[in-house]
């Protein structure tokens, strides 16, 4: 543990300004009890403009039940479970420590975040709004276009033949081997049960090794219980939900726009 000199014309660091007031203290205290402390007993001159989000930082990195990306190798604190911190290696009995509620640590980057959660939710709900209503054969080729852009080759759409009654087929290749696959698009507003699933599996047996299912909609649990069974041929079923997944992971269809995001760390450059 850092030796903390009793005197206050002593020059801290961050970390040892922490150390002392939870010396002083000899209890368990929140980040913003920390904070005021070292204010208080003007322990450190804060140079950043949120001085309470270094103090924040300055402990998580440091406490050895906390993992982040910036994480340091020497740890001095622990993290309780009522949102307070401690010495890892000095005991104290949380069941004595005066019940207090966890800070609210919402940070302008949290806000950010949960902004970013909620704004992906609205976008995912209005591209697949935007999907469910174009033309059926826009749609088809959508997921052809999809199928290619996932690594299938020789991928044609049917529409014109209606070869079997389905709406297209490509070719996998995974290793040395090459599979067969065909593929169904829906773009229903209701609820594919368990005949449509059947169906297509009855129109590509003994012609493909593998069906996929698309719907802008989404499928019955019969329906998704029937698409893999025993001696028969797999269909991978893709919901509304699991084709805008898709879209966003390959970015197809969507632009993913890079917003770096900065944290006032000017403190820690002047760490000891």
């Amino acid at each position: 543990m850092i030796s903390i000199s009793a005197s206050h014309k002593k020059k801290y660091t961050i970390k040892e300004a922490i150390f002392k007031v939870l010396n002083d203290r000899n209890e368990p205290l929140g980040v913003k009890e920390i904070y005021l402390q070292i204010v208080e007993k003007n322990l450190y001159i804060f140079k950043a403009e949120d001085p309470e989000h270094i103090v924040r930082t300055v402990l998580r990195r440091h406490s050895e039940n906390i993992n982040v990306k910036s994480s340091s190798k020497t740890k001095y604190f622990i993290f309780l479970k009522d949102g307070t911190f401690w010495f890892k290696d000095k005991s104290y009995q949380e069941n004595n420590h005066k019940e207090k509620k966890p800070e609210k640590e919402m940070l302008p980057y949290k806000e950010i975040t949960e902004l970013q959660k909620k704004f992906n939710v609205i976008f995912k709900k209005n591209l697949l709004k935007q999907l469910g209503s174009v033309d059926p054969e826009d749609f088809e080729d959508f997921c052809r276009k999809l199928l290619v852009v996932y690594g299938f080759r020789n991928v044609k759409v049917t529409r014109k033949t209606r070869d079997g009654g389905i709406d297209g087929y490509g070719e996998l290749k995974i290793g040395i081997a090459t599979m067969e696959v065909a593929f169904e698009c829906k773009r229903w507003a209701q609820t594919v049960g368990r005949p449509k699933v059947s169906q297509f599996r009855g129109d590509i047996q003994g012609k493909f090794q593998q069906g996929i299912f698309f719907t802008t909609s989404n499928f019955s649990k019969e329906a998704k219980d029937a698409s893999l069974q025993m001696g028969a041929v797999p269909i991978i079923l893709v919901d509304g939900h699991g084709i805008v997944e898709l879209m966003m992971e390959k970015e197809f269809g969507v632009e993913k726009i890079e917003l770096p995001i900065y944290s006032n760390a000017l403190d820690l450059i002047f760490q000891k």
